[in-house]
C-alpha cells in the first residue's frame, strides 16, 4: 500500500522537491543578503550614541519583501491542501480505482491512513522547511522591528505554518471524501483554508489567553498618535494605537470620565469642525485638541510580546487538533459510506 501510494505521489512530491529547492535558493541567498546589511548599518552606527534611525532604515528597506513573501508563504499550506489534499482520495473515488485495493487484503481504513501519513508528512516538510527558512532569512529584521504578531508574519514564522500544513491537507483530503469530484473538492478547499485563516487571526487567536488591559489618557499627543479617527458610521473610534512591547488586540471607543462613550455629536463636530487654535501641530491638529479638551480615554485589552511562544504553540495545538478530528471523521465515514 505504501508503495502504491508512493507511486500515485511521484509526480507531485518531484514538483514539491524543485519548488522548495527554488525556495531554499533564494531564501539562503536573502538571508546572507539581509545580515551583510544589518552588519553595515551596525557598522555606520557604531560611533554615534543613537543607532535608532540606521536601525530604523534596515528595516524599512526590507520591510515590504518581507511581507509579500510572508503572504506568499502563507498560500503554501492551502496550495498543498488543494493540489495534494484534495485530490488524494477524490480522484479514486471519481475514477472507482479504489475498489481494486479494497477487493485485496487492504482494509479501507488502512488505505487512507497510509494516504494520509504520506503525502501528509510530505506536506508538512514542504510548508516547515519553507517556513524555517523565511525565518531564519528575516530573523535580523524581526528582531529589530519586533513585530512578529502582525497578523501576516505570525503565520509565516517558526511551527505556525506547519500546523497549517497539516490542516489544510487534512481538509482538503476530507473534502474530496465528501464531494467525491476533484476540481469542485479543490475550490472547496482553498476557499475553506482562505476562510480559517481569516477567523483564527481576528477571532480566535486574540482570546487564546486572557489579555491585560490598561487605561490610556487620549491627550493631544496620544491622540496624534493613533493611525486614524472615526468610522464609516461615525462612532468615536481610534484605530492603530500602540502600547511597547505588546500586541495590541482591542480598544474601545473614546470613554468620557464618567466611563460612557463620546457623544458621537460631539466627536463629529471636533472631527469636522474644530475650533482653529493657530498653533496645533500633528497629523490631526485642532481635532486633537478638541477631542483632548473633552478628557476622553481609551480601554486597551493586548497581550505582552512575551508570550509570542505561547501563542504559536496554542495555535498550532489548535489546528492539529482540528486536523484530528477532521480525520476521524474521514474514518468513521469511509467505514459507513464506502460506495
Amino acid at each position: 500500500m505504501i508503495w502504491t501510494t508512493w507511486r500515485q505521489f511521484r509526480g507531485q512530491a518531484l514538483v514539491g522537491v524543485i519548488g522548495l529547492a527554488l525556495i531554499a535558493a533564494y531564501f539562503l541567498y536573502l538571508g546572507f543578503d539581509i545580515r551583510d546589511s544589518y552588519d553595515n548599518y551596525r557598522a555606520q552606527c557604531a560611533s554615534l550614541a543613537d543607532c535608532g534611525p540606521q536601525l530604523s532604515q534596515f528595516s524599512a528597506d526590507y520591510e515590504n519583501t518581507l511581507l509579500y513573501l510572508a503572504a506568499l508563504l502563507g498560500l503554501i499550506p492551502g496550495l498543498l491542501g488543494m493540489f495534494w489534499g484534495a485530490p488524494l482520495v477524490a480522484r479514486e473515488l471519481e475514477a472507482g480505482t479504489q475498489r481494486l485495493v479494497w477487493s485485496q487484503s487492504v482494509t479501507r481504513r488502512h488505505w487512507l491512513a497510509v494516504k494520509l501519513a504520506l503525502v501528509g508528512l510530505a506536506s508538512i516538510v514542504v510548508a516547515g522547511a519553507a517556513s524555517l527558512l523565511l525565518t531564519w532569512a528575516a530573523s535580523p529584521v524581526d528582531q529589530v522591528a519586533d513585530n512578529r504578531f502582525s497578523t501576516i508574519l505570525f503565520g509565516a514564522r517558526n511551527i505556525a505554518p506547519i500546523a497549517y500544513a497539516a490542516f489544510a491537507f487534512v481538509l482538503g483530503t476530507i473534502i474530496g471524501l465528501m464531494v467525491r469530484r476533484t476540481v469542485p473538492a479543490m475550490a472547496l478547499t482553498i476557499l475553506a483554508f482562505v476562510v480559517f485563516q481569516f477567523l483564527v487571526p481576528n477571532v480566535i487567536r486574540p482570546h487564546f489567553l486572557p489579555a491585560e488591559h490598561l487605561t490610556k489618557p487620549m491627550t493631544v499627543q496620544a491622540i496624534n498618535q493613533a493611525r486614524s479617527l472615526g468610522s464609516i458610521t461615525g462612532a468615536p473610534v481610534v484605530k492603530g494605537l500602540t502600547v511597547p512591547d505588546a500586541w495590541v488586540t482591542d480598544v474601545s471607543e473614546l470613554l468620557t470620565k464618567t466611563g460612557e462613550p463620546l457623544d458621537e455629536g460631539i466627536f463629529n463636530e471636533c472631527f469636522t469642525n474644530a475650533p482653529e487654535t493657530g498653533t496645533a501641530e500633528g497629523p490631526y491638529g485642532d481635532t486633537a485638541v478638541c477631542l483632548a479638551k473633552h478628557d476622553v480615554h481609551v480601554e486597551i485589552a493586548y497581550q505582552p510580546t512575551s508570550r509570542y511562544w505561547s501563542f504559536q504553540w496554542l495555535e498550532s495545538a489548535f489546528y492539529l487538533v482540528l486536523a484530528g478530528l477532521l480525520a476521524g471523521f474521514g474514518f468513521w465515514r469511509l467505514q459507513r459510506r464506502p460506495s
